[in-house]
């Protein structure tokens, strides 16, 4: 890690093929080397589309609007036996560690369409902190945590080509479905992130298991969480 290995041409390849559609989950990208509750981890992702309504009946058309959140992880943070998926404390259930410590971090990006300020988006990122949670983690003290939020609404805000502009915005009382669907899709993306992975050998050969998918499966039949 401490080996500066990203060259700007590195930087430069990124941006030039960025593309949109679906995202590549698991060990992608800056995902490669990702150790997630000391399974093989990576990059995961999910999404909700929630509807958002207004409280007063005074409109004409009070009918729900929907909004997508998007979240997007690169995990790489937690111990084994803290792991919990569907609410079910499977990590216990598989012995083994790679680290003494938790010693890792995850990097956390909520996105939505909603008209959000700063402020809001302040507040949605804050509860990527309770999905991550959902899973396990306790936020070690070792755990860099990062969490980003950003809104796609408005997207002339910012030009100079009027003296003034005008933007939505939506009140603080009509976020709590946006908030559900951040801590949702944040745990999700997380669970998708070592799902979606496979065994590694890296560098000095030093090997790590993807999470056994027949054994999770069986943990949660037991648990009467598959439907």
């Amino acid at each position: 890690m401490n080996g500066f290995h990203v060259k700007p041409e590195h930087v430069a390849h990124a941006i030039e093929t960025a593309h949109g559609g679906a995202i590549e989950e698991g060990s992608v990208g800056g995902g490669t080397g990702m150790i997630c509750y000391e399974f093989k981890g990576g990059m995961g992702t999910s999404s909700r589309v929630v509807p958002v309504a207004a409280v007063s009946d005074r409109r004409s058309d009070n009918s729900p609007k929907p909004y997508t959140v998007g979240v997007i992880v690169q995990a790489n943070c937690g111990r084994r036996p803290q792991l919990i998926i569907a609410g079910v404390s499977v990590g216990k259930e598989f012995p083994g560690s790679v680290y003494k410590k938790d010693t890792g971090s995850i990097i956390i990006i909520v996105a939505t369409d909603a008209p959000l300020m700063p402020h809001q988006l302040k507040r949605l990122a804050r509860r990527a902190s309770l999905g991550l949670a959902r899973t396990g983690s306790v936020s070690g003290n070792g755990s860099g945590d990062l969490f980003v939020a950003f809104s796609t609404a408005n997207p002339h805000a910012a030009d100079s080509d009027s003296p003034t502009r005008e933007i939505e915005t939506m009140p603080n009382d009509l976020m709590d479905p946006l908030f559900t669907a951040t801590v949702e899709a944040t745990e999700e993306a997380i669970v998708n992130a070592l799902i979606d992975n496979h065994d590694m050998v890296g560098r000095d050969n030093h090997r790590v298991e993807a999470l056994p998918h027949e054994r999770l499966h069986e943990l949660l039949k037991q648990r009467n969480v598959l439907r």
